[in-house]
């Protein structure tokens, strides 16, 4: 029996138009332990107390102020044409992407820039348009060609060797035809050798609460948008500390819940969100499903006061 390969508390547009409750995708048997974390963090959630209390309403907004900026963070990227480019090979499929986001109360004009425009400069994330971005850059992570995608655990027999049973792949509706005809098919981007070595070391090193694998194996649409942000870092140059720093940023905009809580965790164990390693704190230890349970063993996690307005 296969089962579906991937459990997120809130999925992004892109995953609900794909109505994946109803559709089977397989998943690697590590994840069956990720299932049992989630629900494990519910448990510490839920059924046992702590000895810390939950913030106030000004505490949380100033962790929000350090972990989630309100006016946003530039990405040391251009985005180019890469929108156009993207509709032209068919990744996304410009009326699918209108209409579903016509559900939501429509496209702003920045992102219409972005996926129609060939002059836009740097991109800036924000509380608003994160869940935006992380459509678009998991177009661009699943469409680009990359042996991280062809090689990697997404086509590796231990996991059934079929890349387009995950989530990753099979969430994807919103493109034109069927999704494997894009799976690492088109060169939005080239890599130096060098350049692909430093995405590959570095998406090892990222992880994301929703599972425990990391961006190397990009099996959902956080780790398939991560993988694209890496690529797209690598190819402009970005330097490895600052791919970190950029990585811990999209990553707290895409799941603020967790990063406030991880922020409110060193804070009990006097060390700065601002001053910790973003390195340290992208890895297994903070990032992914199981130490971020962990984390939720020793602390409340925080509750935010403005609700899911950066929820994805």
């Amino acid at each position: 029996m296969e089962i579906e390969n991937h459990t997120q508390t809130n999925e992004t547009p892109a995953v609900q138009a794909a109505g994946l409750a109803g559709r089977n995708y397989i998943f690697p048997s590590s994840l069956v332990i990720a299932i049992a974390i989630v629900a494990g963090a519910w448990i510490y959630t839920n059924g046992y107390s702590r000895q810390d209390a939950p913030l106030n309403n000004a505490e949380v907004a100033k962790l929000e102020k350090q972990v989630l900026p309100a006016d946003g963070v530039e990405l040391p990227v251009k985005w180019g044409d890469l929108g156009k480019r993207m509709i032209d090979a068919g990744v996304i499929d410009q009326t699918k992407f209108e209409e579903l986001y016509a559900q939501r109360g429509g496209i702003d004009e920045k992102t219409t820039r972005l996926l129609n425009q060939s002059d836009n400069g740097k991109i800036v994330i924000n509380q608003e348009n994160a869940g935006t971005l992380l459509n678009l850059l998991w177009a661009l992570g699943l469409g680009n060609k990359n042996e991280i995608l062809e090689k990697g655990p997404m086509t590796d027999k231990t996991y059934g060797g079929d890349a387009s049973r995950f989530a990753s792949t099979g969430g994807w509706s919103l493109a034109r035809g069927q999704i494997m005809d894009h799976y690492s098919m088109h060169k939005f981007m080239s890599l130096t050798p060098e350049q692909q070595a430093l995405v590959e070391s570095t998406s090892k090193g990222i992880y994301r609460s929703c599972c425990n694998n990391s961006t190397y194996f990009p099996d959902c649409n956080h780790g398939m948008a991560m993988l694209g942000l890496l690529e797209l870092m690598a190819s402009q140059g970005v330097k490895e500390d600052e791919m970190y720093k950029v990585a811990l940023k999209v990553n707290a905009y895409w799941f603020p819940d967790t990063y406030l809580t991880i922020a409110k965790y060193l804070k009990a164990q006097n060390q700065s969100w601002d001053k910790a390693d973003p390195k340290v704190l992208l890895g297994e230890s903070y990032s992914s499903a199981s130490g971020y349970r962990k984390i939720l063993s020793e602390v409340e996690p925080v509750k935010r006061s403005n609700g899911g307005s950066c929820g994805v």
